[in-house]
């Protein structure tokens, strides 16, 4: 054995400990489900041996399964696929995937009792393993976390967790728990009697073997004569009250766009009417059914295997040392400048936040006050916690203060004069090795740099609203920025606990490049005269968290049109839509209308209500359809339009240099603006649909709707032998990363 010691008692009970070598937390697989097998035959065959209480040698218990080997598994299958047949390899995928799902049915059934003792974070695969337990004990931890969240990367639980929760608590609550994908901390767990008994750390091991001693039972609950479901069966007056409700929420909550959220629905509504062997056959192949979808391969890709590499380095110069942070420095005490501050100070990072004066460096930081205690005063945070992360923020108007951090990032106002100034007296005062770091978000990195001298360490790490929530940074290299730059704002995002992506400089960078093209098409689509309601409803069914007009509602419509105003300045007449513009001076200057920040933007936001979308806009509408014309809308054509004008751009920022990664247009297009995650991406959108398609689609909605929609070069190219983006970039992968 290498993953797993097994020590038995005097009272015949053995501690089975998971303590995978070489690795920070134990995750599933083939070796795994080899090894535990093996110990799970033995000590079933072994009369000296009462029960057993499995543990973890580290401090999580399991982080899941390592979806790596499910990519191989679909990999082997669409090999066997083309050697041997459909059949062949649906087959083989089926064996192989329901493997760790037999072993905990093995568990459940092998004549002895077993309990889990939970002593730290156990989700997926590693949660299944707890349930398939006769009985379960947590140690007592805050950080503890408890959950299936395949739902998050395309797939459902598929080792007996939907079928194992939805028997233990009520349908509508398991599904509810499996769709969000929730991780539960530990009083909510027992509550929802997901686990038994929650205890001091030290008494866990004792705990869970005095259960076996005092005659826990070797049986779980669903294989004893007489047991009843807690919702009642499916086809009762009860069940009827779950599972039809259950499908119109699925459809509102998803547009029918994601395969396992489906599957997992139907895996629950069927499995309950079956035997649990049968039921946990009937997840098998479902689970396999939804594992070898375009969707769960993207979203595994993206969300899973990608976001890891980024985060463990995959990027960072190799031959630069780690930089030491402690202390920096950040420009700017508004909205963006405390947002940055506070994730600093979560991490444990000293903070100075500089801005004008004393009285707006203090304002900053008593609106960050205001902003954690609201949510001490939800149970959100503890007091201590808020209480000790301000005591790391320092706000003054002294930059002399900047002298002993370690980086410094500049949050001040998105103009070149003030942004020169702030540089100006920041580099008087800082270290002549420490690294500067801008957050424009729409102003070029190159010129920047020019003014700050220096552009060797000088970079951008570009921070998305509310800071706190967003788990995007892209960092933006200039054309004289250093490795050391690099490697500082690579090690400042990973102690910050977000994810980074790497781009050049360009205008708008990658971010802002594809979502102001997602703005711009609700805003034409209006001036089509489409009704507000359905643009905003279309954009969430083509899997757009937002419509187009509540997201420029939320970054600001004001920003918005000084955005277009320097795009017309620097690119020259016409490089806007003229309508457009009218549009947003009208929004903004006419009829005073900035967005969520004053209450007044596309939407109305009254104060103890929902937003709604604002009467006046139908006044701003240049043309109005009739009825007629609005019920002879194409309305996939209008989630098409949504969905390709990102993918689009995203595809010119790789021909133009922007994006060097394929990983990082994926990953930062679903974390930084919420690009349909389902399809794993914008570029793995094209991928998925085959560039010769997604060019003959785009010639069609340029052909209808104007040169926006024009291929360019590189996908033209590519489209000739339907080649992807993962075939001709694909990614370097390195040894860190892997």
């Amino acid at each position: 054995m290498t993953s797993f010691t097994v020590e038995t008692d005097a009272d015949g009970i053995a501690l089975v400990t998971w303590d995978a070598p070489g690795k920070t937390m134990n995750v599933i697989d083939m070796a795994t489900i080899e090894e535990l097998s093996g110990i799970v035959e033995k000590l079933a065959a072994d009369a000296g041996v009462k029960g057993a209480v499995i543990t973890s040698g580290k401090e999580t218990f399991c982080a899941g399964a390592d979806l790596t080997m499910l990519e191989r598994l679909v990999g082997v299958f669409a090999h066997m696929q083309k050697q041997q047949g459909a059949e062949a390899a649906a087959e083989t995928l089926f064996t192989e995937s329901r493997k760790l799902s037999q072993l905990y049915r093995r568990i459940e059934t092998c004549g002895k009792p077993w309990v889990a003792a939970i002593n730290g974070t156990a989700l997926g695969g590693g949660f299944e393993l707890t349930l398939a337990c006769h009985h379960r004990v947590a140690s007592q931890n805050p950080k503890t976390r408890l959950g299936l969240p395949e739902i998050k990367v395309g797939l459902f639980p598929g080792a007996g967790g939907t079928q194992r929760v939805a028997r233990m608590i009520p349908p509508a609550d398991a599904m509810q728990m499996l769709l969000k994908g929730d991780q539960l901390k530990l009083d909510r767990a027992k509550a929802m009697k997901l686990i038994d008994n929650v205890v001091a750390p030290d008494d866990l091991i004792k705990t869970a073997k005095d259960w076996i001693k005092a005659g826990g039972k070797a049986k779980a609950p669903w294989d004893v004569d007489g047991f009843k479901l807690p919702g009642g069966p499916v086809y009762s007056k009860a069940g009827m009250m779950v599972f039809p409700p259950a499908n119109a929420i699925y459809r509102r909550e998803t547009y029918d766009n994601y395969p396992a959220a489906r599957a997992l629905l139907q895996v629950i509504y069927e499995g309950l009417q079956l035997p649990m062997d049968q039921a946990l056959r009937v997840e098998s192949r479902w689970f396999a059914k939804i594992l070898r979808s375009p969707e769960a391969a993207a979203m595994i890709r993206t969300l899973f295997v990608s976001i890891q590499e980024l985060n463990k380095g995959a990027r960072r110069p190799a031959a630069v040392p780690p930089t030491k942070l402690k202390k920096i420095g950040v420009l700017g005490a508004g909205f963006m400048g405390m947002g940055i501050s506070h994730v600093s100070a979560m991490a444990g990072l000293e903070v100075v936040v500089i801005d004008r004066d004393q009285e707006s460096a203090d304002k900053g930081k008593a609106a960050l006050h205001k902003q954690i205690s609201d949510r001490v005063a939800k149970g959100r945070v503890k007091a201590e916690e808020r209480d000790a992360i301000l005591a790391r923020i320092t706000p003054t108007a002294d930059y002399a203060a900047l002298k002993d951090c370690d980086l410094i990032v500049e949050a001040v106002f998105e103009d070149r004069k003030v942004k020169a100034e702030a540089f100006a007296k920041a580099k008087a005062a800082m270290g002549k090795d420490i690294v500067f770091a801008s957050n424009t978000s729409t102003l070029p990195i190159t010129s920047l740099a020019e003014s700050f001298g220096e552009p060797e360490r000088f970079i951008g790490i570009h921070f998305f609203s509310p800071v706190d929530r967003m788990m995007l940074v892209e960092i933006i290299l200039g054309k004289n920025t250093g490795d050391k730059a690099l490697a500082a704002a690579l090690d400042f995002v990973r102690v910050i606990r977000k994810t980074p992506i790497v781009v050049n400089d360009s205008r708008g960078f990658y971010a802002n490049r594809c979502v102001l093209n997602y703005i711009q098409e609700g805003h034409l689509m209006l001036l089509e005269g489409i009704p507000a309601a359905m643009i905003e409803n279309t954009a969430r069914m083509a899997g757009m968290p937002v419509g187009p007009l509540s997201l420029n509602d939320e970054t600001g419509l004001d920003l918005g049109l000084r955005i277009l105003r320097a795009t017309e300045a620097d690119l020259g007449k016409g490089v806007v839509p003229p309508a457009q513009m009218k549009l947003a001076e009208d929004l903004v200057e006419k009829n005073g209308r900035m967005g969520r920040k004053n209450g007044k933007g596309f939407y109305d936001y009254p104060q103890n209500a929902p937003k709604r979308l604002w009467p006046g806009l139908a006044e701003l509408q240049p043309k109005h359809l009739s009825r007629e014309e609005i019920d002879a809308l194409d309305v996939e054509e209008l989630k098409q339009r949504f969905l390709v004008t990102q993918a689009l751009e995203a595809a010119r920022t790789v021909e133009d240099g922007v994006i060097t990664d394929v990983r990082e247009a994926d990953v930062g297009s679903i974390l930084g603006f919420g690009f349909a995650p389902f399809s794993g991406g914008t570029l793995s959108y094209i991928d998925m649909m085959g560039t010769r398609k997604f060019v003959a689609l785009c010639e069609r909605l340029a052909a209808k709707h104007g040169p926006r929609f024009k291929p360019n070069k590189l996908l033209i190219d590519m489209a000739a032998t339907d080649e992807r983006f993962y075939q001709r970039f694909p990614p370097a992968r390195s040894k860190e990363a892997a």
